[in-house]
């Protein structure tokens, strides 16, 4: 199979999987849908990160392209519903750089609660500032988070322990660790809280969500952070809360418009506002994270080539498909009606082959089916599945 990598992947990615036999092409930096068309000519995966899109067209026009890999936490970049109904996988990396997004989270609230930035480009420009005003430990002081997904519990964790009383605020009711506190309302956690975090996903709907009438509830002087995703802000709203001193501080790594490549230029309405942190979207750019993600996901990749294994997937049914020798296994990713199953294990009755496993899991509109047979795949029965009405893509895995 051949794998493109784009967008600087983790060497660790590109290893793993040249060891595991594929060919491998690696790129630096993200295409636009064009280039992406014209360079996925003849590949069977590609691994992006955040700024590549892989959209309906581009899965319509590169029927080949059988998997798609996320090297990153979100995935709103890809279009999951058209890779599903190509019959294209889509994996990510949920948890790999959990912990580097909450260590900068952290980092960022002690430099805005410090001026930190402020203080170091004055001293920088030859100004020795020592003083005190407007620095405050953050020991003692509220904290709110909103999104109490994998970063969001975990920084709450790690936020308590610097003494900070912590209060989140989620769609869904969640299981608070420590003694962080669940609000009722994201009015009730603005107006509670003296640092405000955003950690919410990609969906469409969070889209905007958070704007002028949002930061007129938070209390003054608060700071503000946004580490998830950049189109959920207004960023010309909180640029005016802290011209008026509203809002105390920000730091934003995360924006509606960022650039393809690194050394690309950036223009943004925040630039020279004094206690504002702006980072070019590194919030899980640590090496550790990135070698984990490279690790992880290319893992996925490389599973599901050799196995037919879902496992974590993010758009099929998940089937955890162990490795088996000497056999033919038939992946089968159909339209989950009733009757599917039946109509596949008829075809296979036909042929006289005797099914030594199976194996099938639903999800919303798809379900996917692993069968595993003692006997070679009669010539036709891999035409004839894919002749069933349901089917949206069959695979067959023939080991020695």
């Amino acid at each position: 199979m051949k794998v493109l990598l784009l967008e600087n992947i983790h060497d660790a990615a590109r290893e793993s999987l040249v060891h595991a036999g594929f060919e491998v092409e690696t790129r630096s930096g993200a295409l636009d849908e064009p280039e992406l068309i014209e360079a996925l000519a003849g590949v069977d995966m590609v691994g992006i990160r955040s700024k590549t899109q892989v959209t309906r067209a581009v899965l319509e026009a590169r029927p080949e392209l059988k998997v798609v890999g996320a090297f990153c936490i979100g995935t709103n970049q890809i279009d999951l519903d058209a890779a599903a109904q190509a019959g294209t996988v889509v994996f990510n990396a949920p948890f790999s750089n959990t912990r580097s997004v909450v260590e900068l989270a952290l980092a960022e609230i002690i430099s805005l609660a410090r001026h930190l930035t402020d203080k170091s480009a004055a001293l920088h420009a030859g100004v020795w500032d020592k003083s005190a005003k407007g620095a405050h430990e953050v020991r003692g002081r509220t904290l709110g988070i909103i999104g109490y997904g994998n970063i969001g519990a975990q920084l709450s964790v790690v936020a308590e322990a610097f003494g900070m009383h912590v209060y989140f605020y989620d769609l869904e009711d969640k299981l608070p660790l420590g003694n962080a506190t669940q609000v009722g309302s994201l009015d009730e956690l603005l107006a509670t809280c003296e640092t405000i975090t955003l950690h919410v996903d990609g969906r469409a709907g969070n889209a905007g969500n958070f704007g002028a009438e949002q930061f007129a509830t938070m209390r003054p002087r608060s700071l503000f952070l946004n580490l998830s995703r950049g189109f959920v802000v207004d960023l010309e709203a909180l640029r005016d809360n802290l011209v008026s001193g509203h809002i105390a501080g920000a730091a934003v790594d995360v924006f509606p418009s960022e650039p393809k490549r690194a050394g690309d230029p950036f223009e943004n309405c925040l630039q020279g506002i004094p206690n504002v942190i702006l980072t070019p979207h590194v919030g899980g750019s640590t090496e550790e994270a990135q070698l984990d993600i490279g690790r992880y996901v290319s893992g996925k990749l490389r599973d599901w080539a050799v196995t037919g294994a879902t496992t974590m997937s993010v758009n099929v049914p998940a089937v955890a498909a162990p490795t088996v020798h000497g056999g033919t296994r038939i992946l089968h990713l159909h339209k989950n009606v009733p009757g599917v199953l039946a109509r596949v294990n008829t075809i296979l009755s036909e042929g006289d082959v005797n099914i030594d496993s199976q194996q099938l899991s639903t999800k919303g509109e798809f379900g996917y089916a692993v069968t595993d047979l003692a006997s070679d795949l009669p010539a036709n029965t891999e035409q004839r599945l894919r002749g069933l009405e349901e089917t949206v893509e069959v695979r067959v895995i023939v080991t020695a």
